[in-house]
C-alpha cells in the first residue's frame, strides 16, 4: 500500500501517511491512487477538481462548507506547515459539533480526509505554505458558507497565540448555533 490510515478522535475523518521513498536525491511518493484509496480507506469517492493555495505566515482559511454540494476533501500541504481543522456539522452525528486537527507539512506528507458535512480550514504556521486539496463536488459560491473560526461553541485549540490574517467572509463567519447545518 502507498500509504497507511489512521481514524482521528471523529473516526470519519482520517489521516493517511503515504509511504515516502528517499535517498541522497530526494524522494518519491505516491500522493493518490484511486483503487489504492478505496481499499485502505473503503470510500468509493470521485474527486472532480484538484485546487492550491499559497498563503502567507499567519493566514487562516475557513471554516469552510458548502450547505448544497457538500465536499470531500483530501488535503495536504507541499510547502511549509499548517494547522488544518474538521468540524462535525451533522446534526445527526454522534460527533456534532466536535473538531479534530492535524499538522500538515511538506516535511511529514501527511494527507487529510475530510468528509462531505463538514467545515474545513487550517491555520499557516511556517513563513508560508502551499495547500493543496481535492475536491468530491465542484466549487458552488451561492452555497459556501462560513463556520466562525474561533466559537467557544466549539472550541477549537489553535496553536497560535497572534491575532490570524482573515478575509472577510471568515471574519463574518457564523457561530455554530447560527451556521447553516446538514441533518
Amino acid at each position: 500500500m502507498p500509504y497507511t490510515v489512521t481514524p482521528t478522535a471523529i473516526p470519519e475523518v482520517l489521516v493517511l501517511t503515504p509511504k515516502v521513498f528517499g535517498d541522497a536525491r530526494g524522494f518519491f511518493f505516491e500522493s493518490f491512487n484511486a483503487r489504492d484509496f478505496a481499499q485502505v480507506t473503503g470510500l468509493d469517492v470521485e474527486f472532480v477538481q484538484d485546487n492550491h493555495s499559497k498563503s502567507a505566515h499567519g493566514v487562516l482559511r475557513g471554516l469552510h462548507y458548502q450547505i448544497q454540494h457538500p465536499q470531500g476533501k483530501l488535503v495536504r500541504v507541499v510547502q511549509g506547515t499548517v494547522f488544518d481543522v474538521a468540524v462535525d456539522l451533522r446534526k445527526s452525528s454522534p460527533t456534532f459539533g466536535k473538531w479534530v486537527g492535524e499538522v500538515l507539512s511538506e516535511d511529514n506528507h501527511k494527507q487529510l480526509w475530510v468528509p462531505p458535512g463538514f467545515a474545513h480550514g487550517f491555520v499557516v504556521l511556517s513563513e508560508s505554505a502551499e495547500f493543496l486539496y481535492k475536491t468530491t463536488d465542484y466549487w458552488f459560491p451561492e452555497h459556501e458558507r462560513s463556520l466562525l473560526w474561533n466559537d467557544p461553541a466549539v472550541g477549537i485549540e489553535w496553536p497560535f497565540d497572534f491575532a490570524p490574517q482573515l478575509a472577510a467572509k471568515d471574519a463574518a463567519g457564523k457561530p455554530l448555533g447560527e451556521a447553516d447545518l446538514f441533518d
